[in-house]
């Protein structure tokens, strides 16, 4: 019985030893798995510091190209604002040149309607073509006449300076053209004036 009770002691002693290796066992591998979680966490905020601060190469890169970017548009806008300008000049020059030169084309409508009896004659004939010709360069210029006789009374192309009762024509018409009009593109350069039948 003696021996029973050592060999139970025994046993006992055995039995704490295997428990303190299995507890001591335990404590390490909740330790590993303790340290390698603050490891993974540690790992994690270091990648998103290194996310956070951008190389600055990256960062003079994005700045170089925004730079670019918005160089280019904005002289992609001074170019369209250059050429819209450059039309706008060129449509003054023409609208200025145009002022001076109808009234010259007005007096060769005026002398040719003079001419009569001699409309066979060479200066006759010297003046009809220098007119066309005054009329070929307007129109090449984009100076187009306005169309009035017959036409109904428009305020926005026509001046009307006389009203005359006509019965053969309707309310509101073109009865006579006393200076003709002119159209610069879709603008009007001068209004015809005219007569207007009531």
């Amino acid at each position: 019985m003696a021996k029973n009770k050592k060999t139970d002691a025994t046993e006992t002693v055995e039995e704490m030893e295997n428990k303190e290796e299995v507890d001591t066992a335990e404590e390490v591998t909740e330790e590993s798995v303790e340290e390698k979680q603050t490891e993974d966490v540690d790992s994690e905020t270091d990648e998103d510091t290194v996310d956070d601060e951008k190389d600055p190469r990256d960062e003079l890169i994005d700045a170089l190209t925004d730079k670019y970017k918005r160089t280019f548009a904005e002289f992609d806008n001074f170019r369209k604002r250059s050429e819209k300008e450059k039309a706008a000049m060129f449509d003054m020059g023409v609208k200025s040149v145009a002022e001076k030169i109808l009234p010259v084309v007005d007096s060769f409508e005026r002398g040719l309607l003079t001419v009569g009896d001699d409309a066979d004659s060479a200066f006759a004939v010297g003046m009809d073509k220098v007119y066309k010709q005054f009329v070929k360069a307007l129109e090449d210029a984009g100076i187009t006449p306005i169309e009035a006789l017959g036409k109904e009374f428009d305020p926005e192309f026509h001046n009307a300076v006389m009203h005359v009762d006509d019965e053969n024509l309707g309310e509101n018409v073109v009865a006579e053209e006393l200076q003709k009009g002119y159209m610069l593109h879709d603008t009007v350069l001068r209004h015809s004036m005219v007569k207007v039948a009531n």
